[in-house]
This record gives structure tokens, sequence and C-alpha cells, in this order.
């Protein structure tokens, strides 16, 4: 047999070993983080419980899942060992007070840029009246009623056209 023949066994079989060592390197992590369990840490069960360790055997774990529940399950049930933060946020609702950490970063520049004389032209600008680049509203009366009441009458009687519309069916 040729080379050329063999190419595509030797790299079936380089694929092969590829996935299996990936699989197994794996099911050690998960072995590890799972014998690493202590009592009190927070953990997601494989069916997606979160509860508290309150006990862990050779086999077992014991969870507490709430006042007065707990829970036996397998030490091969537990999904993933969960940090303290990341618990209390899925479970308790209680965010990580990131504001202690570090300084809180404006979602916008002007507050970094900006001086006390250009807030207070900002402020009167602002106070001033709008310009409305609309069209104009019918508010307006016309010096004489029947002028108007005839344009009313007219403009009911033709539907206006728009861009879109056409007469040809």
């Amino acid at each position: 047999m040729s080379l050329v023949t063999l190419l595509p066994f030797i790299v079936l079989i380089g694929a092969m070993f590829l996935m299996t060592r990936s699989a197994k390197k794996k099911q050690q992590q998960a072995a590890s983080m799972r014998n690493d369990m202590q009592p009190g840490s927070g953990v997601r069960t494989i069916g997606g419980m979160y509860a508290t360790v309150k006990e862990v055997n050779e086999d077992t774990v014991l969870l507490d899942a709430g006042p007065g529940i707990d829970l036996l399950f397998a030490k091969n049930a537990i999904g993933a060992v969960l940090t303290d933060d990341e618990y209390n946020r899925i479970v308790h609702g209680i965010e990580h007070d990131l504001k202690s950490d570090s300084d809180v970063v404006p979602d916008d520049a002007s507050s970094l840029t900006e001086t006390d004389e250009s807030a207070d032209e900002a402020a009167a600008a602002s106070d001033e009246k709008s310009v409305d680049l609309g069209k104009k509203d019918t508010a307006e009366e016309p010096a004489d009623d029947a002028p108007a009441e005839a344009a009313e009458a007219k403009s009911d009687e033709e539907p206006k056209k728009t861009d879109g519309d056409s007469d040809a069916k």
C-alpha cells in the first residue's frame, strides 16, 4: 500500500485521538470540580436547580434547597459549582457592588468637558422658544370666514394625493 491510500486512515485515527483526548480532559475537569465542593458552596444541578451544599459524601451530596428542604443528589448530578457572587446574583438577585471597586465612568463625555459657563449657556438656550420646522397648523384663521369655508368644502370633496398614490389601477 502506498502512503496516499493510508493518508485518510491516518487522518481519521488522528481526529479520533484528539476528540477522545478533549472529552477525557473535560471529564477530568468536571470530576475535580465535584471533588472540590465544600459545604456552603452554591451549585447548579444538571436539571437546573440551584442550591447550597450542606454535606459532601463519597458519591452523594446533600443540598439545602430552601428552609427545611434537604435533597440528596449523586455527585454526578452537580453541573456546576458557582462563585458566591454568581450564586447570589442568580438565586437572591443581589448584584455585586461595582461602585466600591472602581471609579464610575460616565456614559457620555459631556460631563468631563463641560464648564460652568457652557452649562449656563446650554440652560439659556433650552429656555428659548423652540422653532417649529413642520407644516403650519390650520389654527391660523383668515380674516374673511367665507373663503375659508369654501376651501374646507373643496378639500373634503377631493382626496389629497401623495407620491405613492395613483388613479390608474
